[in-house]
């Protein structure tokens, strides 16, 4: 066949059959040319006992300039490509090198660079026994396109495997890469796995801190993690992801797995976080499937867990200024107004944010995320500013973090709405009013949808309706009359215990 050099076996076969047929015939049983077998009849020996061809079929056509122009190219810069220089010498020969010659060029460059060439990186692939070695990694899934209450969720996911058996733990990662993340999600997995390994290896977690100051916390408190697991800390050079290449591989498997079960699913749809995440380890545990075998062989070397886990969140220490409001990891979050002043202890989880003061827990928080391309967020609560807004509705007008603490559009909207047509004070101390309702009530989301149909109706909001509608009523207390038995009634009870 066209491109394939004809074996030994096939010229035996081919003279076996020629002794019996024509020429024609034989060459097609054995699959080759008629011109071939002439070639074959022609030739002495078998093919493997010919020497390589010495000769050339036609002109070098890059006998002129190979030696005194493209090889000095070559040695100042081996990076350059075959394009590259064919260019350069139409540039300085004109047409006398035409684009059929590219190919020509790609072959002498391929072989100088074997010849000639630098040394390059070699990979050693690594035999990890079972029980040895469980590494950690973060993966962006935007490219799942995975929507959570109609709207887009960008998120990440961590994972733990082990390089022996294959056996891993994924879990949702909602903010960035952080040390509480990823000590949750460690403890989380050592614990579903029922033992421990020896060593536990991370990449540089260079995302998980902004200064050296926190580098040198976040690797304290790392490495006390894994003192307290027995645990022996090891992480890859910096931007060398190919050192961690038994999580990366799994990284990409764990998102095609879930691509597929997405496709089955046929939506991208959650109703919450919760179902998400339920749905990711339900992936996962098909995929620990697979290898039940190798699994228990590696957990009989496992070493055992200790008593208790230990924590799982990062301190922080900061101040609640003026504005009532605290910044934590690049993220403002409002707080109430009697903390002012107050130096909290914060402990940051992956999925929220706790204050303490004295040992008491004063503040609680979703977890706020800094917004892609952008270099600060904002984590606000209106209902935190609400007494302060009830007492100075004016400085709603012009207040810096108005538009972000609208807590849904419809808000927003008619925020706008009610600047446009009434005066400024009655428009703020309007707003402040359903902003307080919407909080009393507990009606932010029934509000938000009668404020949406006032918006396509073009009407404003009437407050007194809706505090009729939705304000919470007091419920009357019941009358309960109580009559008291008289004293004698005691003194027949004696009689008969008499």
């Amino acid at each position: 066949m066209p491109g394939k050099k004809i074996t030994d076996q096939q010229v035996r076969k081919y003279k076996e059959a020629r002794r019996q047929t024509t020429q024609q015939i034989a060459a097609a049983r054995m699959g080759i040319s008629v011109r071939s077998a002439r070639r074959i009849e022609q030739a002495d020996g078998l093919p493997s006992q010919r020497g390589p061809r010495t000769w050339r079929t036609r002109a070098d056509p890059l006998a002129d300039v190979w030696e005194q122009e493209l090889v000095p190219l070559l040695e100042r810069e081996p990076g350059l490509q075959g394009r590259t220089l064919l260019e350069e010498l139409q540039r300085r020969h004109g047409e006398v090198f035409g684009d059929g010659v590219l190919r020509t060029v790609q072959r002498r460059i391929r072989m100088w660079r074997a010849e000639h060439g630098h040394e390059k990186e070699v990979f050693f692939s690594q035999a990890n026994p079972p029980g040895r070695l469980a590494l950690s990694d973060f993966t962006v899934c935007d490219e799942l396109r995975i929507t959570v209450g109609g709207e887009h969720f960008a998120h990440r996911l961590y994972q733990f495997a082990l390089a022996y058996s294959g056996w891993r733990h994924a879990e949702l990662v909602c903010g960035g890469e952080s040390f509480a993340a990823l000590a949750q999600g460690l403890q989380n997995a050592l614990w579903a796995l029922g033992g421990v390994p020896e060593e536990h290896r991370t990449d540089s977690l260079s995302a998980a801190f902004n200064s050296l100051a926190e580098a040198e916390t976040l690797t304290r408190r790392y490495e006390d993690l894994c003192r307290h697991y027995g645990l022996r800390p090891s992480r890859n050079n910096l931007g060398q992801s190919h050192e961690n290449g038994a999580i990366e591989s799994r990284q990409g498997s764990l998102k095609g797995a879930l691509e597929q079960a997405l496709l089955l699913r046929g939506h991208r749809e959650f109703a919450t976080t919760a179902d998400y995440q339920r749905f990711v380890a339900e992936v996962v545990t098909r995929l620990n499937r697979r290898i039940q075998t190798r699994l228990s062989e590696e957990r009989s070397q496992l070493a055992a867990l200790p008593v208790r886990r230990t924590s799982e969140y990062e301190e922080i220490e900061a101040r609640v200024t003026k504005f009532s409001t605290v910044s934590i990891r690049r993220v403002l979050y409002s707080v109430p107004s009697r903390l002012i002043g107050h130096r909290l202890q914060f402990r940051l989880y992956p999925e929220r944010l706790e204050g303490w003061l004295g040992g008491v827990c004063v503040f609680e928080s979703a977890r706020g995320a800094v917004p892609a391309g952008k270099r600060r967020g904002k984590q606000l609560d209106y209902r935190h500013l609400l007494p302060a807004l009830k007492r100075k509705p004016g400085a709603f007008a012009r207040w810096a973090l108005r538009d972000d603490m609208f807590p849904r559009a419809e808000y927003r909207q008619t925020w706008e709405r009610l600047i446009e047509t009434l005066p400024e004070r009655q428009a703020c101390k309007l707003m402040v009013g359903l902003l307080d309702l919407a909080a009393r009530g507990a009606c932010e989301v029934q509000l938000a949808q009668i404020l949406g149909g006032l918006l396509q109706a073009g009407t404003l909001p009437d407050l007194e309706g809706l505090e009729a509608r939705f304000a919470p009523r007091q419920t009357p207390l019941p009358a309960v009359t109580v009559s008291l038995p008289a004293l004698s009634v005691y003194d027949g009870l004696y009689e008969v215990a008499a």
